[in-house]
């Protein structure tokens, strides 16, 4: 298992259940390093006064907060200890609330919650309570001298945290101009409708791969064996102008159409011709 990146404990009313969050996501596209030009040696960088001009080492560095231009008051690593309290190494549940009712702009990245020694028995506890009520927990939890809003959810046998941004970390919507529903044809919402239907799917996250990552390692293998690679180039997609918006959705909408819609057609089609046909035999005998 991999070493956790942080240990605490989440505080649930009067009960302490010890946990150690791992990270729920893996970045998987390629690294690379700046290199010099002339000989592709790596570059390596350097941090450097900018009164002196001189690099300085690390155990001379201080974080400082510029409070005015060029004007700066230095805070200690005790200094952030103090702002953290006694919750730096706590999930502070705060409330439960129902999960339909936070905006996904509140979410950013996932955690494994998992149980440490003794905690077990709590930590199933809990878990079965968030399942049972619906709801998941919404807390406080300090991570790398930073404190964040984080969402305790139950997924499979699984605590999830996830950590969220704070209302003032959102741009102000209403700050935006967006064109009115007011401006919207019903022939062309019609149409629209039946396009999003025709691409109507379960939702299945294997299915969605990163292309742009697998063109790129495609570009990498090719050019360690000295050839150019191939990789086939997508249609441009056209600007939907007002003028021409029906004929495009038209057009997307003959070719979003899938081979089982156009069965359940055909088959439709087939159905109403022998009722038709029984109808029309159904007259003539009568």
């Amino acid at each position: 298992m991999a070493r956790a990146l942080w240990k605490g404990a989440i505080s649930f009313g009067l009960v302490n259940i010890p946990i150690e969050l791992h990270t729920a996501v893996r970045d998987n596209r390629p690294r690379f390093r700046m290199l010099h030009a002339e000989d592709k040696s790596p570059i390596k960088f350097q941090r450097v006064c900018a009164r002196e001009g001189k690099p300085v080492a690390w155990e001379d560095l201080v974080k400082g907060y510029e409070y005015d231009k060029g004007r700066f008051v230095v805070l200690t690593k005790e200094d952030f200890q103090t702002a953290a309290l006694e919750k730096s190494r706590t999930v502070d549940i705060l409330d439960f609330v129902n999960a339909e009712e936070i905006d996904d702009r509140f979410f950013e990245t996932p955690y494994y919650v998992l149980p440490a020694k003794g905690g077990e028995r709590a930590y199933a506890l809990l878990r079965e309570a968030i399942r049972e009520s619906g709801r998941i927990g919404i807390a406080k939890i300090i991570l790398r001298e930073t404190q964040h809003l984080a969402a305790l959810e139950v997924i499979g046998d699984a605590l999830v945290l996830s950590m969220m941004r704070f209302a003032d970390e959102l741009a102000d919507i209403s700050s935006f101009t967006f064109p009115a529903s007011g401006a919207v044809r019903g022939k062309e919402l019609e149409m629209a409708k039946a396009l999003v239907e025709n691409l109507a799917a379960e939702w299945k996250p294997d299915k969605y791969t990163d292309d742009y990552r697998d063109n790129l390692m495609k570009v990498i293998r090719a050019k360690l064996k000295g050839r150019a690679p191939r990789l086939e180039m997508p249609e441009e997609p056209q600007s939907a102008e007002v003028v021409d918006l029906m004929e495009r959705l038209r057009r997307s909408l003959e070719g979003a159409k899938k081979p089982a819609a156009r069965s359940r057609q055909a088959s439709s089609r087939k159905a109403s011709s022998s009722k038709a046909s029984a109808r029309a035999k159904k007259r003539r005998a009568a």
